[in-house]
């Protein structure tokens, strides 16, 4: 908890430095991880795998977008609803989804994100298709970036906070149990279908929050931003930093997002460097970075105590 305290501290005196350009990596590294752990919720908790939760993400995003800049909704208002649409959204898939199990599951999953992905597409006259729906209107007191710097680092803070008390709750713990061994907890009572659903729901709810905030940061969104591509994102996000870790997925988002930036610099090939890491992920690092750095600790303390 201390070093969490100490990263937030960082984080609220980042502004004061006046660097813009590190204020807007670190708004972009705070969605995506808050982006990543909403997955993780389904992924390193339930042990579901996604292939489609960019769906969310870009449901909150489009919604937000359009009713702040369309239909002139105050953003109290057209936030909460944005959020809503997401959660209504996973609610209904999931129900669905929740049905299958294993790769059955992760293909559903991704079935219905690349409809909504169609939708977004073809739906020009409320989305601009391809063209992005860019120029929202933002509310004044968020246009300007240290406003909205705060305002992420708030939402995102709070966010992370409720999903800790979620995933470290007694629910959280069944959830564990259903991932562990499906079959052995609904022998002893759990209806493991309604705990998947739910971590379903809450995975898609936060995720629509983490989109509601991008597009209030890139003034825009984009249907790149529900294909699967995207989804794929938060995946490699979740198994770097490691899913089976709280924390770990903001990790791999912030550790993603540098390289992605650094590799940027001096080559074209970002997926190229993205596939490398991918590999050495599940070749190397099936724990991904928070595992190794346990393992490596475990090693430390065990030649410490042996001498």
């Amino acid at each position: 908890m201390l070093a969490c305290l100490i990263v937030l501290i960082a984080l609220v005196a980042l502004p004061m430095s006046g660097d813009l350009h590190a204020m807007d990596v670190t708004v972009e590294i705070m969605i995506l991880a808050l982006f990543a752990l909403s997955l993780n919720t389904l992924i390193g908790y339930s042990g579901n795998v996604s292939f489609g939760h960019a769906a969310y993400f870009a449901i909150g995003g489009y919604t937000n977008a359009i009713l702040l800049t369309t239909y002139h909704v105050p953003l109290l208002i057209a936030m909460p609803v944005a959020i809503l649409f997401a959660m209504v959204a996973s609610m209904f898939v999931a129900w669905f989804c929740t049905r299958l199990t294993d790769i059955y599951f992760a293909m559903l999953t991704l079935a219905f994100s690349m409809l909504v992905w169609a939708i977004l597409f073809k739906w020009r006259e409320m989305t601009n298709g391809d063209d992005g729906f860019v120029g929202i209107a933002m509310p004044a007191f968020l246009d300007d970036r240290v406003p909205l710097y705060y305002f992420t680092l708030a939402v995102v803070t709070a966010s992370i906070g409720l999903l800790w008390l979620i995933c470290h709750s007694a629910f959280g713990k069944v959830l564990v149990a259903v991932r562990e061994n499906r079959t052995r907890a609904g022998f002893v009572g759990v209806d493991t279908r309604r705990m998947r659903w739910t971590a379903f729901v809450i995975a898609g709810t936060f995720g629509g929050i983490a989109g509601s905030l991008y597009a209030l940061f890139k003034s825009g969104m984009y249907v790149e931003n529900a294909f699967w591509t995207q989804s794929a994102q938060a995946l490699i996000m979740t198994l770097l930093g490691g899913m089976y870790s709280f924390f770990g997925p903001a990790i791999g988002a912030a550790t993603l997002h540098l390289l992605e930036i650094l590799t940027n610099r001096y080559t074209e090939y970002w997926p190229t460097v993205l596939g490398g890491i991918l590999l050495v992920i599940l070749l190397f690092l099936p724990d991904g970075m928070v595992g190794l750095a346990q393992k490596i600790q475990s090693r430390f303390s065990r030649n410490g105590g042996a001498n």
